[in-house]
């Protein structure tokens, strides 16, 4: 039974379950690391990646991420896990000792569209002159 108010990590008692108050956010997202970007074609990928819907990046303690929103076909309507028995091997090693529980969960750097991505690109990338991930400035119209 999920309840409605999350009472903090630390007042639960002994024989209560973090996932009895908790809106299962583990399994409603994953993320795979990826090589940082150091060339314009790796910032390429990842604005490919974002072009793809319920896709974004983070950046956590120097590491990259891509983070897929999808929830798992096995999660129940009370946030449970509809095939718990027999549940893959990620999740039984997952711990509720350093989950998102609280709500609170920040990253270094976070990612949500194509654009973002090439704005952090150029800033960070030593361009050659004329050179950038974005389309060249057009040429100004004429003064009537």
């Amino acid at each position: 039974m999920v309840r409605t108010r999350k009472p903090p990590r630390d007042s639960l008692k002994p024989d209560e379950c973090l996932c009895d108050y908790c809106s299962a956010k583990c399994c409603k997202y994953f993320a795979l690391p990826i090589e940082e970007p150091t060339r314009g074609k790796d910032f390429d990928f990842i604005r490919w990646y974002l072009l793809h819907d319920r896709a974004t990046v983070f950046v956590e303690d120097d590491s990259w991420y891509l983070l897929v929103h999808t929830v798992c076909e096995h999660l129940q309507a009370d946030n449970r896990c509809g095939i718990y028995e027999t549940r893959p091997q990620i999740c039984r090693d997952y711990s509720t000792d350093g989950c998102e529980y609280e709500d609170d969960w920040t990253y270094d750097r976070y990612f949500e569209t194509a654009d973002q991505v090439a704005e952090y690109a150029e800033a960070v990338l030593k361009k050659k002159a004329g050179q950038g991930l974005r389309s060249p400035r057009p040429a100004l119209l004429p003064l009537v």
